[in-house]
């Protein structure tokens, strides 16, 4: 199709004077794909007809982005508007193909409007289709904009009600935390010939360890460390309840297997989950002569350290967990210690703990750090435990509480 059949398309009804008139006041040009000939934001006096290939019309956002106007081909023209209204591109045009246009100059174009009552009006019609596809154009991405503001602004609402939502939640683990640990022992009975030390650090906000020295009579201590399943708020209440529990009980009788069956049909009175259990070691220590009678209902086997011997001893008893299945037998056992012993109790959280190489931190390395440490006092033992055990976890992940009850008989 030559340059004369062209304009003929683009502007139907043109004789063939104003035809020939029209084609020779431009300048024919070819431009290789990706030419920009109109540049959006500048000053540029050419009016452009495709006679062969095709252009993208193209305008950007404030925010930086692109809208994409239009495609033009052959038969179709671009940038009559910059000349008209003598002002600055409102849009920018590429070829997106090997692209020949008829190139015209401000001058010329003027001239052609004035002389050519068609090609005006044609300008006009593609003037008007171009202001109602650009105001289209404009709602739809104004509605897109909208919708996606309304999408943002609703998810905003969701976050800001989930952050609050999280903030209480969290304030009220602290709270919880904080009561949980009001729970257990700040001090210990004032023993002599003993001395006691305990700690606990859950390995989230509120934990399910329990570990007390209770003041059973007056020639007698009930020494207890307990660990209820599950690490959840309902964990936190079943272990206030097991110590509440446990504490009127061990007044009531000084056989620690009488104690912990009776703490443990209690436990199945109070709870409905049969998920929910109770795992205790449970003593009564008299301190005058070291007689320590004692169960273990599922719990981890306490080291015995004794004076002046290398080896250690685990105090072990058959035993199954509080509160889960109603028939329920527990061994009760009995051991004496003298002075210079250490008795120390803990959670699996110990033994189980876990470094960043996935290794555990076991009973081997707990039961050597108290032969080193034995000669140091009950508080001290008990530091260096937490010590040892946060030094080896490292930056490690704490998977389950961590709980120690040490109980030294003084040389």
């Amino acid at each position: 199709m030559d340059a004369a059949q062209v304009v003929r398309k683009a502007f139907d009804g043109l004789d063939e004077a104003e035809v020939k008139a029209l084609v020779a006041t431009g300048e024919e040009c070819a431009h290789e794909a990706g030419t920009v000939l109109c540049h959006e934001g500048r000053l540029e006096y050419v009016f452009y007809i495709v006679l062969e290939g095709t252009v993208a019309i193209t305008q950007r956002f404030s925010d930086g982005g692109t809208r994409h106007l239009a495609i033009r081909g052959a038969g179709e023209f671009f940038g009559e508007m910059a000349l008209i209204e003598k002002k600055p591109r409102a849009a920018s045009v590429v070829t997106t193909t090997k692209t020949t246009v008829l190139e015209i100059s401000d001058e010329h174009f003027t001239q052609l409007l004035s002389k050519s009552p068609t090609v005006a009006i044609t300008i006009l019609r593609s003037i008007t289709a171009t202001l109602r596809h650009s105001d289209q154009a404009s709602i739809v991405d104004l509605s897109r904009k909208n919708a996606e503001l309304a999408k943002a602004y609703g998810e905003l609402k969701a976050a800001q009600a989930e952050l609050v939502a999280k903030e209480k939640l969290e304030h009220e683990l602290e709270i919880a935390a904080t009561l949980q640990q009001n729970l257990l022992p700040s001090r210990f009975p004032d023993v002599p010939g003993w001395s006691f030390a305990g700690r606990n650090v859950p390995a989230r906000t509120i934990g399910g360890d329990l570990f007390d020295v209770l003041q059973v009579d007056d020639d007698h201590v009930g020494l207890l460390m307990a660990d209820v399943s599950d690490k959840s708020i309902h964990a936190a209440l079943f272990m206030a309840v097991t110590r509440s529990l446990f504490l009127p009980e061990s007044c009531r009788s000084l056989s620690p297997r009488a104690v912990a069956l009776a703490v443990h049909h209690w436990l199945l009175e109070v709870s409905s989950d049969a998920n929910m259990f109770v795992t205790a070691f449970y003593g009564v220590l008299n301190p005058g002569t070291g007689q320590l009678r004692y169960v273990r209902a599922g719990q981890d086997r306490p080291l015995w350290i004794r004076r002046g011997q290398e080896a250690f001893t685990q105090l072990d008893a058959e035993g199954r967990f509080l509160g889960m299945l109603e028939e329920l037998d527990l061994e009760e056992r009995e051991v004496t210690l003298s002075p210079g012993d250490v008795l120390l109790l803990y959670s699996d959280g110990v033994p189980d703990a876990v470094n960043a190489e996935k290794v555990n931190y076991g009973l081997e390395r707990l039961a050597r750090l108290l032969d080193a440490r034995r000669g140091d006092t009950a508080q001290g033992i008990c530091d260096s435990v937490f010590k040892d055990v946060f030094d080896f976890r490292g930056e490690a992940e704490a998977f389950d509480d961590i709980t120690v009850l040490v109980a030294k008989a003084d040389d």
